[in-house]
């Protein structure tokens, strides 16, 4: 059977287009295990050549979620993989990370609805056992927690400020001194979900929802942040 020179034409560039997209599939496992070592600094030196080079790729995009310490910032990293790329090797567990940060911050509703995406989507997910595993009860205080030196009574006070949530100590550390600088009482909460840990920095105490509101206008003009009002456990 014959084919038209055009249509052996397309053939050959829909054949060209796919071998080019599997090429540009960067295998970022050494760069993982180089972060899991330890030596996270030395991939975020490479990542900046990574990004030029492959700049859709979704390994990359992945490798630059990983590597992007605030929870608020990774989620449109994350959210990308899932939307444009979700037959990448990498898109259960993008689906995965934005459930554990928002199980972190306590958003229950929104993290199962991604758990039963994952389970869905990709049936076969090491991550769906990983997300089942050792899942605090929602009204669970964290069984590690920083104070601050402060020990007032907080028996008056019913609402905080969960101003976000972080993958490193350091960076929590830094957010909750910036609030104690400002004289803001502030407090982290160390949260393991699914075996993904995360320091949850707390600011303010309140007695009511309304006083707590009004706070959190000014905080996040003051801090640019995307604070939520939540009860003190």
């Amino acid at each position: 059977m014959k084919f038209p020179q055009a249509k052996i034409i397309f053939l050959i560039f829909v054949s060209f287009i796919t071998i080019s997209l599997k090429a540009q599939d960067k295998d970022i496992i050494s760069y993982l295990k180089l972060i899991e070592g330890g030596k996270k600094d030395s991939v975020l030196k490479i990542l900046p050549d990574l990004k030029k080079n492959f700049p859709n790729d979704p390994s990359v995009i992945f490798l630059e979620g990983v590597l992007t310490e605030n929870g608020q910032e990774a989620i449109p990293i994350f959210s990308r993989i899932i939307d444009d790329f979700p037959k990448s090797k990498y898109a259960d567990a993008s689906i995965y990370r934005l459930y554990s940060y928002y199980y972190a911050l306590g958003l229950y509703n929104t993290a199962g609805t991604l758990l039963k995406k994952l389970k869905k989507e990709y049936p076969a997910s090491p991550y769906i056992k990983i997300a089942e595993r050792e899942i605090p009860s929602e009204n669970e205080p964290s069984s590690t927690e920083q104070k601050t030196s402060s020990t007032e009574n907080t028996a008056n006070y019913k609402f905080t400020i969960q101003a976000g949530a972080f993958s490193n100590d350091s960076n929590a550390d830094a957010l909750k001194k910036s609030f104690e600088n400002a004289g803001y009482f502030s407090y982290i909460k160390n949260k393991s979900v699914g075996g993904s840990e995360f320091s949850v920095v707390y600011v303010g105490k309140f007695a009511s929802n309304e006083e707590a509101q009004n706070f959190l206008q000014v905080l996040n003009d003051q801090f640019k942040l995307n604070g939520r009002i939540v009860p003190i456990n």
